[in-house]
């Protein structure tokens, strides 16, 4: 289980490799993402070794900075390698009003090969 507190720049992530679930929630503007993300790739890594027969990964951010979109982007790569062992699906959550977060997981969708399921809700 990898569990990090969110602080003003960083989201919360909740990473169960039992239940093969992954939740990262907040605003992603770390300065300096790649080391922010860092334990996730590495908890993702090892997880691919033995990976549940579904994964499920819930985004639920407000908002992201460039550096973080690329990190997130290699979360998604990461997660996308799981396919061959695991049924992964992706919940891409954004608020009702935030057009700027549902184009984010749309863009998403189109770069890697994964099933996102966009779900609006009134607040994050």
């Amino acid at each position: 289980m990898l569990t990090v507190a969110p602080t003003s720049n960083t989201p919360a992530i909740e990473f169960d490799s039992v239940s093969g679930v992954l939740t990262i929630s907040g605003k992603s503007i770390a300065e300096d993402s790649q080391e922010f993300y860092r334990p996730l790739i590495e908890a993702l890594t090892e997880y691919k070794k033995q990976p549940r027969l579904q994964t499920t990964v819930n985004l639920k951010l407000v908002y992201l900075n460039t550096s973080s979109s690329k990190s997130i982007l290699d979360v998604l790569r990461l997660i996308e390698s799981l396919k061959e062992n695991s049924e992964v699906i992706i919940n891409w959550f954004y608020e009702k009003e935030d057009e700027d977060m549902l184009e984010v997981g749309e863009d998403y969708c189109e770069i890697v090969n994964l099933p996102f399921r966009m779900v609006e809700v009134d607040s994050l």
